[in-house]
């Protein structure tokens, strides 16, 4: 594995906290833009960020995605599906579920795609099923898909795997797996590694932009939370 290097200032940043729990940083106009998705609260044993943000995401209505004490200031919330601009950011929530009955055992979940700094950034929240056409339709020409892969109250390596393989993105995040610390039961990382075979890189964050994109093949990046 190599750390990633791409440290220009036009990069959009993308940060990990655990969980799926994101920060993105990027540049709209020359404006500095702040992402927060799906932030969660301390009951899960993991230390809590805090910082300002003008966006966040909640993919769910569950402690370890809702935590908006953890965002400072005043921020435009997302909390559904539909369409949404702000900042010359586009957000598009897409309906699914937390399992595989339909919501029936964990209730809703939204998928987003952002677009941002002229690429796609697709967060599937805790997607707890296989996507239908409708959803696939959705999600064309995705450059980074931050994925659940541990399993148990998610979609698990495999499912995650025939997810990527039908999306075809350029960049693979993995997320929602056992990371030390957390109170979670999940499967670690290394179970979706083994399965996908696809080239890996780690990073303590992603710093990238459009001409940075793989072209050939997806590559994984490893976010050290």
């Amino acid at each position: 594995m190599c750390q990633l290097t791409h440290l220009s200032k036009k990069n959009m940043q993308i940060q990990w906290f655990g969980q799926s729990f994101f920060k993105l940083q990027a540049k709209n106009n020359g404006e500095e833009v702040i992402i927060a998705i799906d932030p969660y609260d301390d009951s899960y044993g993991l230390r809590v960020p805090k910082f300002s943000a003008d966006i966040v995401a909640v993919s769910h209505n569950h402690p370890d995605h809702n935590n908006l004490d953890a965002i400072k200031g005043e921020s435009f919330i997302i909390n559904g599906p539909g369409e949404y601009e702000t900042k010359n950011i586009f957000v598009y929530g897409i309906p699914s579920w937390h399992d595989d009955q339909q919501g029936r055992e964990r209730g809703n979940n939204t998928i987003y795609r952002l677009t941002v700094e002229d690429m796609n950034i697709i967060h599937l929240g805790d997607l707890g099923h296989t996507l239908d056409d409708e959803q696939l339709e959705k999600m064309n020409g995705v450059d980074v898909l931050m994925i659940p892969v541990g399993g148990a109250v998610t979609i698990d390596a495999k499912k995650a795997n025939d997810i990527i393989a039908e999306i075809e993105p350029r960049i693979v995040i993995p997320m929602h797996y056992q990371i030390p610390g957390l109170k979670l039961k999940l499967d670690p990382l290394e179970t979706f590694l083994k399965i996908s075979g696809l080239p890996t890189e780690k990073a303590d964050k992603l710093k990238i932009n459009k001409k940075d994109l793989p072209q050939e093949e997806t590559k994984i990046v490893i976010l050290n939370p």
